[in-house]
């Protein structure tokens, strides 16, 4: 099930072209990545453990406008060594996909600041179980 996130669209979201900058997606996706990590997790688990990104992929499919109603839908896919891949859809009030991204992200030891393997615990958690 895919986590959803309501969003925002500020005054300086706003181009010259009258719509969302594409750089506003991908803060988008950062927030809506934020959420669904913090709703996964234990303040513990967060405290021992950071994520990077490590790749973004965008495909931008229709323009968001000033006073449109959006919100994000987000879920963890593929996941292995050190990497997870999370996908996250931008969607208007009607449910039209606006934006979709793949992002890659890498699981940081909070403590050394190196990359950590993703064990058994981190996928559960990952998955919400």
């Amino acid at each position: 099930m895919p986590f959803h996130h309501p969003l925002s669209i500020l005054a300086s979201d706003i181009d010259e072209l009258g719509h969302v900058n594409n750089v506003v997606y991908l803060r988008w996706v950062q927030e809506a990545s934020a959420a669904h990590w913090n709703q996964l997790s234990h303040e513990s688990v967060r405290k021992a453990y950071a994520w990077v990104v490590s790749r973004h992929e965008v495909d931008y499919k229709a323009s968001a406008l000033p006073g449109d109603e959006l919100h994000a839908e987000t879920w963890v896919g593929e996941t292995e060594g050190v990497r997870s891949v999370r996908y996250v859809n931008i969607l208007n009030k009607a449910g039209k996909i606006l934006a979709s991204a793949r992002t890659t992200w890498v699981l940081i030891d909070a403590a050394t600041g190196r990359p950590s393997r993703i064990d058994a615990t981190m996928e559960a958690i990952l998955r919400g179980a």
